[in-house]
């Protein structure tokens, strides 16, 4: 007897489990063309604020322009507006591999998908979500709904972000299988009453959703 996936709508986090990113601001200030013993690397109140702004920007709070020039502010001058433009657009590396594989499976079993990322308008703009045109990225336009924490005005792991989500995507009825590679995200996921799987983003993030996949019955 086949048993069919208590499942009908597969969730992913971008960065980390779809696109591979900078996981801190020295190695994406490396990734921009800093050197590594450039002052702002270890400068205290950069460290200690841009937690901070890095939520606002990413609840649409500020923008880019006044995230940069806080930037510049708590670095002490370290950084330049243009410095910290620069470092926000070293963040996001390239896709994973085999990842069209994954939603094409998906797909195929008649399951639909959608993202819903903790993200702000330039990371947007520069994935090419904001069209829907995904040039550099172009898994991205397989799937069905994309969704970011700077347009729904609330931030992973707060459970408003998942309210919110599952209204604007019309899911509220659906049964989601969620994949992030943060901890913190998967339990206020669980919490709010969807299967959720952790994705350790140092690995191969395809082979690990297609094993969820298949616990899952989806395929």
């Amino acid at each position: 007897m086949v048993v069919e996936s208590r499942i009908d709508t597969v969730v992913f986090d971008l960065g980390g489990v779809l696109i591979r990113i900078a996981r801190s601001w020295k190695d994406a200030h490396l990734l921009a063309g800093f050197d590594d013993k450039h002052p702002g690397v270890v400068h205290q109140g950069l460290a200690k604020q841009s937690p901070r702004l890095a939520r606002e920007h990413m609840s649409g709070t500020i923008d880019l322009t006044n995230w940069a020039r806080a930037i510049k502010e708590c670095s002490d001058n370290n950084y330049s507006v243009d410095d910290a433009i620069r470092i926000m657009d070293a963040w996001i590396i390239a896709e994973y591999p085999r990842i069209r594989s994954v939603i094409d499976t998906i797909h195929d079993a008649g399951i639909d998908t959608a993202v819903l990322s903790n993200t702000n308008a330039r990371h947007w703009q520069l994935l090419g979500a904001d069209d829907r045109s995904f040039n550099d990225y172009p898994n991205l336009a397989e799937i069905h709904q994309i969704h970011a924490s700077h347009l729904l005005g609330h931030v992973k792991p707060d459970p408003e972000i998942y309210e919110s989500f599952t209204k604007t995507a019309n899911l509220g009825s659906a049964r989601i299988l969620f994949f992030d590679d943060t901890m913190l995200n998967i339990d206020a996921a669980r919490h709010y009453g969807w299967a959720a799987r952790h994705i350790d983003h140092t690995g191969d993030t395809a082979k690990q959703m297609l094993t969820a996949l298949t616990h899952h019955r989806i395929i």
